[in-house]
């Protein structure tokens, strides 16, 4: 069953996580010849809560869906999981990493406390191992990071927002698929 889309909607691409590789390759494999579809797997993000390898459907609170609004994504960014000097398993650092940095041609930009509680530097990271440095030096508080990932995925996000509210079709459809 997990195939059928790739025949219903007669796919050219498949692109979806890693974890869904072995049923895009099974898809691939049932698919008559010329007319194979090219899989691209792709890395999954983890979930927003502790402890959660990927993101879940199921817990609003474990993902930034598209259709989020600006205060959703602030609130379920402040309420991630994200300990400090830690960058293994952690989400913020994932959402940085493979999303932040790629969109924003490997440059992300973060308002940085003082130490003397003097108010804040910002700081332009021009790579993401200069920005995991300083994370794990404690240079980066999740206090400094989380604000700017909000930002920075909200900026992502504007675009897509702008087309469910503008376009009356797409934002029928959403409505629709809310209602499901």
């Amino acid at each position: 069953m997990q195939c059928a889309d790739v025949f219903f909607l007669k796919a050219d691409i498949c692109q979806l996580g890693l974890d869904q590789r072995k049923v895009n390759m099974l898809a691939r494999d049932y698919c008559p010849n010329p007319v194979k579809p090219i899989i691209l797997s792709h890395h999954m993000l983890m979930g927003m809560i502790e402890g959660q390898a990927k993101m879940s459907k199921s817990n609003p609170n474990s993902a930034i869906f598209m259709e989020d609004s600006e205060k959703d994504v602030i609130k379920k960014i402040n309420k991630a999981f994200c300990p400090e000097q830690i960058v293994a398993e952690n989400p913020m650092i994932d959402y940085t990493k493979f999303i932040v940095f790629p969109a924003q041609n490997n440059e992300f930009t973060i308002d940085i406390r003082n130490k003397d509680d003097s108010g804040k530097t910002t700081k332009v990271y021009k790579s993401y191992e200069e920005f995991e440095a300083d994370y794990i030096s404690g240079v980066v508080h999740p206090s400094d990071l989380k604000p700017a990932v909000a930002k920075s995925i909200n900026k992502l996000l504007e675009p897509v927002r702008e087309h469910f509210t503008n376009d009356p079709y797409a934002r029928n459809l959403l409505e629709t698929i809310k209602r499901w």
